[in-house]
């Protein structure tokens, strides 16, 4: 199973950023929350802040932890494991993803979300 992490980030109007993967992507033009793998010796934690910077060149407080969601695609097994966080600083610059969109809560279902990305999606809207 591989571990890997996802940022919910929220800004000051309550909107959440979604990022579209790219064609060259696993999953292409799939949206999700950003984020990626956890690397040996490396917290959960650590890894999203590192895995924004290097695919969005920002960075980000994180607020809270969600439950994860394991979701089985027919290669691979993942343990997603979403943050609630903040961006502190720096202007998005998307380094992978083909697109991205600041979404209000009642918006977020109108996209095609990765599969491992859905129960996230939903959880983060019950209140």
């Amino acid at each position: 199973m591989i571990k890997v992490t996802c940022a919910l980030i929220v800004d000051e109007q309550d909107r959440v950023l979604a990022a579209q993967r790219s064609k060259k992507m696993s999953l292409p033009l799939k949206w999700e929350f950003p984020g990626g793998k956890i690397e040996p010796n490396e917290t959960a934690e650590n890894c999203l802040v590192r895995e924004i910077k290097e695919e969005l060149n920002i960075e980000v407080q994180i607020s809270k932890e969600l439950p994860s969601n394991i979701h089985t695609y027919p290669k691979m097994t993942i343990e997603l494991i979403p943050f609630i966080c903040k961006h502190i600083n720096g202007d998005i610059i998307l380094r992978e993803h083909a697109n991205f969109q600041w979404l209000c809560k009642n918006e977020l279902l109108a996209l095609d979300w990765a599969d491992a990305d859905v129960p996230i999606v939903y959880r983060y809207l019950k209140p």
